[in-house]
């Protein structure tokens, strides 16, 4: 979690806002569900509370009132038509803009605080006469303290109260966190009625040496609330590290507990999960208690005592944290059963800048190791040899552990689009069902965070120019509803993504057209059916007829192109006319360290990603016709190859032996011409300056355990020039062949 309380409530309101949107469109098509109708509810539950702990007033006072319509939709009052979704949509956007406006200590802008205005008043709508009671701001009639401090009653010579009983010590750190410990009691006040507070001064130091940044405050709180345990506790959630807290429920709901836990369904429950799942405990009390019984099981280690007898429950009622009633209740549900059930996952947010800097350290650690294990191979110490062997082991598996901490799912960026979709169908006045497949699908999360930006502007312009409006559909033949599709798969060592639609796909002769107007295509130029579709990647090229605030002016596919092949990755564009149009993004896992090959030509070294590399194959002299031929029998299918000698005009005759290696991208193989193979690498990427940036068929560099520098080859250009070359060699020899009566 960041160490800035701040930035921590950016990322979780963030993450509820992202679950109440994702939540309010599944409703769209599953009006009914409940359990998205509570998650919208705990999404602005739980940002009102937060917001109330720092003293947010107007994201707290905003998100009230989407909470009292949202608890409105679930008791069945209000029903929740597609009206009032688009309505909470936009309140969720509203709350993501005032969440900003807080966290920059600012004060919301006359179109924000208008726009606010204008919701207040549509939830209103949607709100019974005599719901104002709920208002935060407001007063509540009568006198609840009375009756709830009557409602006391004898049973089994033990006093029954309704109230809580809260134990607060803040820590010395409270302050200087920026936290205000009465803003915490402030907040719980919204919760119900504080009857008593008894504040508790301890280590309180002489006012000469008291440090004014130090906390040395506590609290005892008599409360009276109809709310959960958990929301209570939640309350101190943002000091939950630097504070001990106790929150003993009240002994009226002892017989509730205990009947909660003799109908638990489960019969696989620790002590606590069992306390934890009938609300009598909370996760965060069960981890200080399991932490209090590890500190008593040292202690006595240490002083070479027995290991104490120190049961969970009993630390829960010596604490005062759960009354003996509610631990007796879940122990005798325990003896159902001595079954153990695993501990769920913990999970660490941790700075994305400190995983860089983690990578960053690790590639050179990759290369500090390639080094370390040349000197051994050159001075052959047999130790040392197998010292290195496991030493370069145990990197690689730093390697790839620490790669996978980058890894993310694009799924998280498949989803963000559904808002995207539903937004722009209905300025277009088209309906559209996005359909996502292959989100599981992991991406390094550098890939993730700039490749969002070209498929929102593949997700448009399907929209706009892909798929027809319903009238057009319905002539062709076509349901009026518009499918686009968004998948992902591995493939090759690469990531594939792709962008489809049903529409009336690419009109191949507009486009020819418009790229002869424009002078990109010469009249008597024949292009392939491929080279045509590439023309839309053209700065300002457009078939539009007119322009429109989502496409036309041409701007958007060069920079799909361009930002694409800056991650090292291609796009291709299939289409079908009538039937729909299919944009496939090929992008490598990572941009930071790969498995490689390495080759040498001449006195220059080359990588070639690992993953693509299919086999090696020896390449022999022949006469001077056949070496000048870039095409060969592979096992009886032709394999059109490129000598990297020629390509990157490397000086020297070339060896009377050469070696090529077979590599594939995508559904294309070719064959790549070197003069020696020199084996796996581990390669750390490093970028190349912007004067090779224009340089083809490279895409990256790297240091050899020697010092040298290799270069990285961009496989999926190489592919293609020697397909290219490969298939007009082919071509001018069968030609030659028949000119001289051979056989073809």
């Amino acid at each position: 979690m960041s160490e800035n309380p701040l930035e921590t409530f950016r990322e979780e309101c963030n993450e509820l806002l992202d679950d109440m949107e994702a939540a309010l469109l599944a409703l769209e098509d599953q009006p009914g569900d409940e359990e998205h109708v509570n998650s919208v509810f705990r999404a602005a539950h739980t940002i009102k509370g937060t917001a109330g702990i720092f003293g947010f007033d107007d994201v707290q006072s905003f998100t009230h009132r989407v909470e009292n319509v949202l608890e409105q939709v679930r008791n069945g009052s209000v029903t929740l038509a597609d009206e009032l979704i688009a309505l909470l949509l936009a309140t969720k956007d509203h709350i993501a803009a005032l969440v900003e406006f807080a966290l920059e200590e600012a004060a919301p802008d006359t179109d924000t605080s208008e726009r606010g205005r204008i919701l207040i008043a549509s939830l209103g709508e949607h709100l019974d006469a005599d719901d104002g009671s709920h208002d935060p701001e407001q007063t509540p009639s009568g006198n609840p303290l009375a009756e709830r401090q009557a409602d006391v009653k004898s049973d089994d010579n033990r006093v029954v109260s309704d109230s809580w009983h809260l134990s607060v010590r803040f820590g010395e750190d409270v302050l200087r966190a920026g936290m205000d410990p009465l803003a915490f009691l402030r907040y719980l006040g919204r919760l119900g009625d504080i009857l008593h507070v008894t504040p508790i001064v301890g280590d309180m130091h002489s006012l000469a040496d008291m440090d004014p940044e130090s906390c040395y405050t506590g609290v005892e709180v008599e409360f009276a609330s109809d709310a959960e345990k958990a929301e209570i506790v939640q309350v101190f959630e943002f000091v939950a590290d630097d504070c001990v807290l106790h929150v003993l429920p009240p002994r009226a709901h002892i017989a509730r507990y205990a009947e909660l836990i003799a109908t638990l369904p489960e019969d696989d429950l620790r002590l606590g999960e069992i306390l934890v799942r009938s609300k009598a405990l909370t996760e965060w009390e069960l981890k200080q208690i399991l932490d209090r019984q590890g500190e008593l099981r040292r202690e006595a280690a240490e002083r070479g005592a027995p290991e104490p007898e120190c049961r969970i429950g009993e630390l829960l009622v010596q604490e005062e944290v759960v009354h003996r009633e509610v631990v007796d209740a879940a122990l005798a549900k325990q003896d159902a059963s001595r079954h153990t059930k695993p501990s769920a996952k913990q999970w660490l947010r941790v700075d994305a800048e400190k995983l860089d800097h983690l990578i960053t350290q690790v590639g050179e650690l990759v290369i500090a190791s390639a080094t370390s294990n040349l000197i051994a191979r050159q001075t052959g110490h047999e130790q040392l040899l197998e010292a290195m062997s496991v030493t370069g082991r145990l990197v690689e598996e730093i390697r790839d552990n620490a790669l996978k901490l980058r890894m993310v799912q694009v799924g998280e960026t498949f989803k963000r689009f559904q808002r995207v979709v539903r937004d722009v169908s209905r300025e277009l006045n088209k309906t559209v069902r996005l359909e996502i497949t292959g989100g599981e699908t992991e991406l390094d999360k550098t890939v993730v965070e700039k490749i969002g930006d070209p498929l929102m502007h593949l997700v448009r312009n399907a929209m706009d120019h892909g798929l027809e409006p319903a009238e057009d559909r319905l002539a062709a033949g076509k349901p009026p509803e518009g499918h686009l599709n968004l998948h992902a798969y591995h493939d090759s060592g690469s990531i594939v993504m792709e962008v489809s639609d049903d529409g009336r796909g690419l009109n191949r002769d507009a486009i020819l057209r418009k790229a002869k107007d424009r002078g990109l295509v010469a009249d008597e130029t024949a292009l392939s059916e491929r080279e045509i579709h590439q023309l839309i990647f053209e700065p300002g090229f457009s078939t539009a007829e007119a322009v429109s605030n989502l496409s036309g002016r041409g701007v958007g596919m060069d920079v799909v192109r361009r930002n694409i092949e800056a991650l090292r990755g291609t796009v291709d564009v299939y289409t079908e006319p009538g039937h729909g149009t299919k944009f496939v993004i090929r992008l490598p896992l990572t941009l930071a360290i790969i498995d490689g090959f390495l080759v040498r030509v001449g006195g220059a070294f080359y990588v070639i990603p690992l993953d693509m590399v299919l086999e090696c194959v020896e390449l022999s002299g022949g006469t001077g016709e056949q070496r000048s031929r870039s095409y060969m029998n592979l096992r009886g299918e032709a394999l059109p190859f490129l000598r990297l000698r020629n390509q990157f005009a490397v000086d020297g005759p070339a060896p009377e032996r050469e070696n090529i290696v077979v590599v594939r991208y995508g559904t294309q193989q070719a064959g790549l011409v070197v003069d020696e193979l020199l084996g796996e690498f581990q390669t750390v990427i490093k970028p190349l300056g912007k004067v090779f940036q224009y340089l083809r068929g490279v895409s990256g560099s790297t240091i050899l355990g020697s010092g040298e520098v290799a270069v990285i080859l961009d496989v999926p250009v190489l592919v293609g020039l020697a397909v290219e070359q490969g298939s007009a060699d082919s071509g001018a020899d069968r030609v030659h062949r028949q000119e001289e009566g051979a056989l073809v």
